[in-house]
């Protein structure tokens, strides 16, 4: 198994403060650092100084980096057209050595597109299933030859298809709590399925729709990664685990009950559960960017028995 840092920048966070905790994700040994692709906060913080693009962000980090993986949990595929994200991921990728996964997901949070004037389509999921089938099949026409797609939603006419990725295959990652259209698409596009905030019970009945979605698909269900998304909130003490519940408005209780909280020792046994149901990976969603501690306590005490 292994463990990565996933962040909510929208809830307040300049750049400066990803890198920072993007560079301790690598210095600790985590696999790699995650962002949310958000345009508008959430709940009760002021989400100052405002938000940073997704995108733009990864590009910054590629160039800062040297080791850990980059991506998005996940991009909103109604912020970008897919030619576009074909050509951004792929260059960031080129900027990275080859380090980039890019998570796409169909967009929700109506909010925010109200308040940056993005359309907000009412079918997103048809939408997103030719985004898909855009994005890998640009990446995968051979130099020289032109890529064409008629859709729905979508035409392209002869298109270059470039730039290429870094990498031969930039992996994808589908998520959610869908049980019939998210399977299907993650099972014929994904290279990891991602569960999100959800119970040992709810991912384990999930992986197994996505597993029987990637052999009807013709493809392994193994092919896939399979892996989950839970904030954390770890102490050395009960008193540290209050201090930092408190720090992100959540309550010790709620978060040990759906997510990872606790001691180190109850973090462990919780993981080992996941694991139980299928999770080969973690992403620790961490809310309070400003506790370098708190990363530090996870990658000494939580990472180095279970890595």
């Amino acid at each position: 198994m292994d463990f990565r840092i996933f962040t909510e920048p929208q809830q307040g966070a300049t750049y400066d403060t990803l890198l920072t905790v993007a560079k301790a994700t690598e210095d600790l040994g985590f696999d790699a650092f995650f962002r949310s692709d958000h345009y508008l906060r959430m709940g009760s913080v002021d989400g100052l100084p405002g938000p940073t693009d997704a995108w733009i962000t990864l590009a910054g980090l590629a160039r800062e980096t040297k080791r850990i993986r980059l991506g998005t949990l996940m991009t909103a595929g109604t912020f970008r057209l897919p030619g576009v994200l074909a050509i951004q991921v792929a260059q960031v990728d080129q900027m990275s050595g080859g380090r980039i996964e890019l998570g796409l997901g169909a967009g929700w949070f109506e909010e925010e597109h109200k308040a940056y004037g993005i359309p907000f389509p009412k079918e997103k999921i048809g939408r997103l299933e030719e985004q898909l089938e855009i994005v890998t099949g640009l990446w995968a026409t051979e130099v020289g030859k032109t890529f064409d797609f008629h859709g729905t939603y979508y035409d392209l006419t002869e298109s270059p298809a470039l730039p290429k990725p870094a990498q031969a295959r930039v992996p994808v990652l589908i998520g959610g709590h869908g049980a019939t259209r998210t399977p299907r698409l993650a099972g014929r596009y994904a290279d990891e399925f991602n569960m999100p905030f959800a119970s040992i019970e709810d991912t384990e009945r999930q992986f197994g729709r996505v597993r029987a979605a990637a052999e009807e698909a013709g493809r392994p269900a193994g092919a896939l990664t399979y892996s989950n998304a839970l904030v954390a909130c770890v102490g050395k003490d009960d008193a540290e685990v209050a201090r930092r519940a408190a720090a992100i408005g959540r309550e010790v209780d709620d978060l040990k009950a759906n997510g990872l909280a606790g001691s180190p020792a109850e973090v462990v046994e919780k993981i080992g559960r996941y694991a139980e149901a299928g999770a080969q990976r973690i992403y620790f969603q961490i809310l309070d960017l400003d506790d370098p501690d708190h990363l530090e306590l996870i990658s000494s005490r939580v990472q180095s028995q279970l890595a």
